[in-house]
């Protein structure tokens, strides 16, 4: 007996629909072609329009390493420590951030401070002085380090 693939009459028994293999196997590989397409389009450049709520930055310990003078570091921007990787920001007088100078995107080294902006030009992911997302593709904002003034020194945990 052969099989037509496009009959659809009802089965002879229990009212079913006839379904051939081939039908059934089409219908399983596009389901799975819609679950690998959908978990590829996650990545899109949107721009984050809500930025997160800024934190209060840890405090450093007692052992925090001298990273720069307080004077070095400029109010409403910030530097790159590339050989430390590491960026310090001051957002506002006496506020000082540290971040680990790598993209959350993909791992790529933060390629400095421009203006009021950390810079990653690897997929031209920016962030805020607090270390949140300004433009994607990123999403995650800057793994913060402890830091703080002491003195005239900025120290980093």
């Amino acid at each position: 007996m052969s099989i037509d693939p496009t009959d659809r009459r009802p089965a002879p028994t229990g009212g079913q629909p006839h379904l051939c293999r081939r039908a059934l196997f089409g219908g399983a590989g596009a389901v799975a072609a819609a679950a690998v397409l959908s978990a590829c389009g996650g990545e899109t450049e949107e721009t984050d329009s809500t930025p997160a709520a800024p934190t209060t930055p840890p405090e450093p310990g007692p052992d925090a390493a001298v990273v720069a003078a307080t004077a070095d570091i400029p109010v409403g921007s910030g530097v790159l420590f590339a050989d430390r990787r590491l960026v310090v920001t001051q957002p506002v007088a006496g506020d000082y951030r540290a971040f680990v100078a790598l993209c959350t995107h993909s791992g790529c080294n933060i390629t400095g401070v421009v203006a009021d902006e950390i810079v990653c030009d690897c997929h031209g992911s920016r962030f805020r002085l607090d270390g949140t997302v300004s433009r994607g593709p990123a999403r995650k904002p800057l793994k913060a380090r402890p830091a703080g003034a002491r003195g005239a020194d900025v120290v980093v945990d």
